[in-house]
């Protein structure tokens, strides 16, 4: 993988803006709504398109590489980064507290969503590292925390020579008060090989 080049977070449009931003160094800190979410139909029944996404557009083929603090306690807290199309074409990536643990996963939604865990308590109070490459028409999406060997998370379908935007995100569907640390914001070209 070729190491991605920063973004300033001055260049990403929030697609729902959050209850406060604030930049700390060369941090951002992002306050989120209680009640965000990003999900589209499957099993649940409800839309929910208020997720905090700081987006800017991402070449095709590209890659984007979203880092931030894992420091979650409620359930469903989550964040890391988005991929986005339009409101039925996206994807997010990242980790979230998921009966009880802290879980990396990924929702791909193509007009609906689906759902991928893994349990990862290992990474809970460490910065985690979201990467998804695009090209085709797919996505991979990789993660690992601190300075571990990424992790394969998911290989996903995204529609080949559509304009998109990527960047980080979070939401906290549960409730108030859930401040994340992001500390990068990366992109780069496309992963040259699946593994």
């Amino acid at each position: 993988m070729t190491a991605p080049g920063p973004v300033a977070w001055s260049r990403g449009t929030w697609t729902t803006a959050p209850v406060a931003v604030a930049e700390e160094g060369p941090d951002l800190l992002v306050t989120a709504a209680e009640g965000s979410d990003a999900w589209r139909h499957t099993s649940y029944g409800f839309v929910h398109d208020d997720a905090h996404a700081l987006l800017a557009p991402l070449g095709d083929p590209g890659a984007v590489e979203v880092a931030f603090d894992a420091d979650f306690g409620a359930r469903f807290d989550q964040a890391g980064l988005v991929l986005r199309a339009d409101e039925q074409t996206w994807l997010k990536a990242g980790v979230e507290v998921s009966d009880g643990v802290l879980q990396v996963g990924a929702v791909v939604t193509l007009g609906r969503s689906d759902w991928s865990v893994a349990p990862v308590p290992g990474w809970a109070g460490r910065t985690v590292t979201v990467r998804a490459s695009r090209a085709g028409d797919a996505v991979t999406v990789r993660a690992r925390a601190g300075d571990e060997p990424f992790r394969l998370v998911r290989v996903a379908p995204f529609p080949a020579g559509v304009p998109a935007a990527a960047g980080p995100y979070c939401c906290a569907p549960t409730r108030a008060g859930l401040v994340v640390r992001f500390r990068r914001w990366a992109t780069g070209p496309a992963d040259a090989a699946l593994h």
